[in-house]
């Protein structure tokens, strides 16, 4: 599994950040940074599905390898 995010249509909401703190933040803008782009273990997993659900831009993305 990869986490990919498309910062071009990030509207900065945050909302990743505070479903998974450890995979992801924001730059000074509150554009998304991906910190952890393949998670570990089904507990990071279902993390990472859960903030591609809340992101209200659809700017993250789950890819299964």
């Amino acid at each position: 599994m990869r986490i990919e995010a498309r910062q071009h249509t990030c509207i900065g909401s945050g909302q990743c950040v505070f479903t998974d703190p450890d995979a992801f933040d924001q730059d000074d803008n509150g554009i998304v940074q991906v910190l952890r782009p393949n998670p570990e273990g089904p507990e990071q997993e279902a993390l990472a599905r859960q903030a591609m659900q809340v992101c209200p831009s659809r700017s993250i993305s789950v890819v299964e390898d």
